[in-house]
């Protein structure tokens, strides 16, 4: 079965790296396109599900860069906003493990405009699922307009929501504030244990699913690293290891799960409303292949998702 389109809302962001350079006094930097709303679209599309990528794109340097690699990986832009504020940047330090810590410059960029005139242009007659998240959600002054766009959207699509909690930027509190309300308007929540932890601190990851399903949401899935993915579908609960790869650096692999698990669910046409068809065995296949297409991401430089024709490079066989 072709999947149907998969709509993404949310930000784009400048990834700068940084890299030795050739003075003691200068500071290199590598600038790839990210931003976790993006970086799903992108891999969607690389996936070989329709994706369609309603962002504001400023017409800086950056925009033009992430204009170009959204083409490229096919994500349709036609509902895309031509933006007259700045990107957003954010400036990356990778530890030994390859882990980020993000410094961010994201004053009054053109990701968080939103409008609700903007959105109510998007045509969502064949969109099967709306995924969002990230800041979009939270940032002011856009968050409620695309609050309203995912209960305006909710009736025909199923929605999937992707906290992924940015401290530096947004208070945790105004997350914990907002997420009863997104549990209520979402069908899939995908997050990180970080997220879990800052959203639910202490707490035990099936205790929070059990929180989030009496919220309203059916299928929670928090992705542990190394130590794979939970799935619960309402308090059914199975874990999925990761799949053994050489890391270079973690940058997007959650973005990389998400857009492999609503691609898998997609293609098997479980998409399309509140899954009144899905099962454990369903979420099982997909969040196995959704840890493919994450640890694909994780053994290259960045949030560079892997095309289709990749995914059999990678054995499923063992890992954790």
């Amino acid at each position: 079965m072709s999947p149907r389109q998969i709509t993404v809302l949310g930000e784009c962001v400048a990834d700068a790296f940084t890299e030795p350079a050739n003075a003691s006094n200068e500071l290199a930097l590598r600038v790839l396109p990210g931003g976790g709303p993006a970086n799903t679209a992108v891999a969607l599309a690389r996936l070989g599900t329709p994706a369609r990528f309603l962002a504001r794109l400023s017409g800086d340097v950056f925009g033009r860069l992430f204009r170009a690699h959204l083409q490229a990986s096919g994500v349709d832009l036609s509902y895309a906003v031509a933006a007259p504020e700045p990107s957003t940047l954010a400036v990356a330090e990778l530890d030994a493990q390859g882990q980020a810590a993000f410094s961010f410059h994201a004053q009054n960029t053109a990701d968080w405009q939103w409008t609700a005139e903007e959105l109510a242009r998007a045509d969502l007659s064949g969109t099967a699922c709306v995924h969002t998240g990230s800041l979009a959600l939270v940032r002011e002054p856009g968050a409620a307009a695309v609050e309203e766009f995912l209960a305006t959207a909710s009736p025909q699509a199923t929605i999937s929501i992707d906290p992924n909690v940015r401290p530096l930027l947004v208070r945790p509190e105004v997350y914990r504030a907002r997420l009863p309300h997104w549990c209520g308007l979402a069908d899939v929540l995908r997050l990180s244990e970080d997220d879990l932890e800052l959203l639910l601190p202490g707490t035990p990851p099936e205790q929070a699913c059990d929180t989030w399903h009496a919220a309203g949401v059916r299928l929670v899935v928090i992705t542990l690293g190394a130590g794979g993915a939970l799935a619960s579908l309402d308090g059914e609960r199975l874990r999925m290891p990761a799949v053994t790869t050489r890391v270079v650096d973690t940058v997007g692999a959650g973005d990389s799960f998400t857009a492999g698990l609503l691609h898998d669910l997609g293609t098997r046409g479980l998409l399309g409303g509140r899954l009144a068809g899905l099962g454990l065995d369903d979420v099982a296949q997909a969040c196995r292949f959704a840890t493919r297409v994450a640890a694909l991401t994780c053994s290259v430089a960045g949030p560079n998702p892997p095309w289709q024709n990749q995914l059999a490079q990678l054995s499923t066989a063992g890992g954790a």
